[in-house]
């Protein structure tokens, strides 16, 4: 019995371990598993569905708008140009770029691009897989460096993207050249290109490469250029002419060549042509009339803004004459050269013209890159005392107010001037002689000292100060900083004041502020400002002189009308004028030919300057049409030796500039008012001379203005005391300490402008120094 007990359990459990499960319980185990399958696959997607999400987000995230292109175009040069196109200057931060419509170029100017980098460049939509291949073929197999880019690709990387080598960057460069493909047509992606490139140095862009390379614009290559040009950008430091391997950039223009022709693109005959030109380089471009340049850059800068000009592409059409400028520059060098024993260092000058306001040439040192002698230093802008050529403005005033006329006897004799709370003034004249009685004609015109500073007396200090700031003199802020010494230059100005100012004579006493800008465009041909101006024909601007109109492109102007403010009557204007063209006038310190005249030109009036302790050394003078005004002198201040106005320093400079400039121009005389009067006038008491003959006072002709034609002469004899050893009238101190040696004699009398009395016919001179007391306003307190 166990024995059988025993064999059933081991059948039950042999049974039981071969038992199949029921058709149920197999339809759930499958069910499951089945779960458990797709359960596997979904999450199997799910994380490559993530995967290629933060993926996509990786290569897409930030992708910059292919619109940008256009909307953010690449940052442009601004050119500074002079009057005629001439380019003086390039601002740019680190890439020169200048944009150009591809409709401008001649077509084998952008095929010969095409040949070098992408002939398929009109039959593909953004890639080349024959390129890509090609490029890797060649790149690692047969060791020759070959880009595998298409034009758009590459466009794409230099505006949008960068050069970096990752599959990141290749994929987003993918991406986008389909998407600018889509947005831009192939002549817009074309033109987008050779304005965005790189050809070397800071030289982005292909008109910024031809303006580098051979100094002219892109329209204007030849075949031969154009291809090496275009062999440039695949590798620009390598292939560049200036750089350490110059033979492999023919090479590379060689290939460029043999590319056109076997695309069609030039016949063989272009294509013998050009391999045998040989390329002409220019030199380095350099910055032309530097002083002028960065000013004119600083102006626009308050203008426009740094973003606008550093990266705006602006086209500054400047005033400048290039060739007036450039021998202007020379002439500077030149003559201060020539004046090393005279111990004069440096020379600045500014030619304008006056009727528009106009800076034709601007020289603000002998050299601007001598940076040991400060040569950077604009002295045009620089604050100097003018010495006497501020007298003009002195005299003007006077007759402006009707206190003195050309004709106004002024005593040249020693005088001292006190006012109240400073040291007493004693000016001397620079050849250290006094001249007795002078007509304002010839104090203004010989310089003497003595009779400008009674002027400015008779103006009253105050007064003057406040009338020249209406000249244009904005230097001098207070009347109380300044004393009788500012009629021979005791106060500072600036070349451009002073040319502003001296502007006022030449144009009929109204003043027009210098202006050194034409017209300034963007880069898409928009104007942000331009003078008041209208179109003149070739034909036209044939017969004018090159300062008498200014060019845009193919089209020439003429200024119509600028803004003016009246300072002065045209009447005091002409009076100014006359006395300054009068070699007459001058001929006793200066002689009758000297460098202040200009051959063929008389009507040029001029004025020199020299302060007393010869620091500066000035010459300016005009006529109707031009304006040209010259210092010497030394930035650190130190005094020169003798200089004599006229005959060296400023004077033969300012002669050779204005006789280049005046060219071939006709004579313009200044234009006589109405209200101008002319009269004969005693020479000696400036009084109107008799009609009769036998009243002879060696007559001579003035101007006045109407209603201060003097009075008819008369005999007017006084007994007054002369101190005998001398033979000249008596001082007050010698009647009272020397009562026996006075006489009375009999002689004619005069009282001058501040009362002071004159003998016009002492044998021994003009008498006694005069002592004139000023109030706080500087003006003169007349004697009673």
């Amino acid at each position: 019995m166990p024995v059988r007990r025993h064999s059933r359990k081991k059948k039950t459990e042999t049974a039981s371990f071969n038992h199949k499960p029921s058709p149920e319980v197999v339809s759930v185990v499958s069910h499951k598993k089945r779960l458990l399958k797709i359960i596997s696959k979904k999450t199997f997607l799910y994380v490559i569905g993530a995967i290629f999400i933060a993926f996509s987000v990786y290569l897409f995230w930030g992708l910059p708008n292919p619109t940008r292109l256009t909307t953010h175009p690449a940052p442009a040069s601004t050119k500074i140009l002079d009057r005629h196109g001439n380019l003086l200057y390039e601002i740019f931060v680190s890439e020169r770029r200048t944009p150009i419509s591809l409709s401008s170029l001649p077509a084998y100017v952008w095929q010969a691009t095409l040949a070098a980098e992408d002939k398929d460049f009109f039959q593909h939509k953004g890639f080349s897989l024959r390129g890509i291949s090609r490029a890797f073929v060649n790149t690692f197999f047969r060791r020759q460096l070959q880009g595998g880019s298409t034009i758009t690709q590459q466009l794409v990387k230099k505006a949008l993207l960068t050069d970096d080598r990752t599959i990141r960057r290749k994929a987003r460069e993918f991406i986008l050249s389909i998407a600018v493909e889509a947005l831009y047509s192939k002549q817009q992606i074309l033109e987008m290109y050779i304005n965005q490139i790189p050809y070397g140095g800071t030289a982005y862009g292909l008109e910024s490469a031809s303006e580098t390379y051979f100094s002219k614009p892109a329209v204007s290559l030849s075949l031969s250029e154009a291809a090496l040009l275009a062999a440039l950008p695949l590798a620009p430091s390598y292939y560049s002419p200036f750089g350490s391997h110059p033979e492999q950039v023919q090479i590379r223009q060689q290939y460029v060549l043999d590319q056109m022709l076997d695309n069609g693109f030039i016949t063989a005959g272009e294509h013998a042509s050009a391999s045998a030109t040989p390329v002409v380089y220019a030199p380095p471009p350099s910055i032309k009339a530097p002083h002028f340049s960065l000013w004119v850059k600083d102006l626009l800068i308050e203008k426009f803004g740094t973003d606008m000009v550093e990266y705006g592409g602006l086209s500054v059409t400047t005033t400048l004459d290039l060739p007036i400028q450039e021998f202007a520059q020379s002439t500077v060098a030149t003559e201060v050269g020539k004046l090393k024993r005279e111990k004069v260092g440096n020379g600045a000058a500014l030619v304008t013209r006056p009727k528009t306001g106009e800076i034709i040439a601007m020289i603000g040192s002998k050299d601007y890159f001598d940076t040991a002698a400060d040569g950077n230093v604009n002295v045009t802008l620089s604050h100097r005392q003018p010495g006497s050529s501020i007298k003009p403005l002195v005299y003007a005033t006077a007759f402006e107010h009707r206190l003195l006329t050309p004709a106004s006897v002024i005593a040249d004799k020693p005088t001292c001037f006190l006012q109240p709370d400073q040291k007493q003034y004693c000016p001397q004249n620079y050849d250290n002689q006094f001249h007795g009685p002078t007509q304002a004609r010839f104090a203004l015109g010989n310089s003497f000292n003595i009779p400008a500073v009674k002027t400015l007396v008779v103006n009253g200090l105050s007064d003057f100060v406040a009338t020249a700031s209406a000249y244009g003199i904005s230097t001098w802020k207070n009347a109380s900083d300044y004393g009788p010494s500012l009629a021979l230059g005791g106060g500072e100005v600036s070349m451009l004041e002073l040319s502003t100012a001296y502007g006022v004579f030449s144009n009929q006493g109204q003043r027009v502020d210098l202006n050194p800008l034409l017209q300034v465009q963007n880069q898409f041909g928009k104007v942000l400002y331009e003078v008041p101006s209208y179109e003149i024909s070739a034909s036209v601007s044939a017969k004018l002189s090159s300062t008498q109109f200014y060019s845009v492109g193919s089209k020439n102007f003429q200024i119509t009308s600028v803004s003016n403010t009246r300072v002065i009557s045209p009447e005091t204007a002409f009076l100014i004028s006359h006395i300054l063209y009068d070699n007459s006038a001058r001929a006793a310190t200066f002689g009758t030919s000297s460098y202040l005249n200009i051959k063929n030109h008389p009507e040029v009036s001029v004025k020199t300057g020299t302060t007393n302790d010869k620091r500066d050394n000035w010459t300016i003078g005009y006529n109707p049409d031009l304006l040209a005004a010259v210092w010497v002198g030394n930035n650190d201040n130190t005094p020169m030796s003798a200089i004599a106005s006229g005959v060296t320093g400023a004077s033969p400079i300012w002669n050779k500039i204005m006789t280049y400039a005046l060219g071939d121009l006709p004579q313009s005389w200044p234009v006589r008012p109405a209200d101008v009067i002319g009269t004969t006038v005693c020479s000696l008491s400036g009084l109107k001379a008799p009609e009769s003959p036998a009243a002879d006072c060696s007559p001579r002709y003035e101007y006045f203005l109407a209603g201060t034609v003097p009075s008819v002469e008369v005999s007017n004899r006084r007994d007054i005391p002369i101190f005998r050893p001398s033979q000249t009238p008596a001082s007050t101190r010698q009647l009272l300490e020397n009562p026996a040696d006075i006489e009375y004699q009999n002689h004619a009398v005069l009282y001058d402008p501040l009362n002071m009395s004159l003998c016009l016919d002492c044998p021994g001179g003009y008498g006694p120094a005069d002592s004139v007391h000023l109030d706080r306003a500087g003006k003169a307190i007349l004697p009673r």
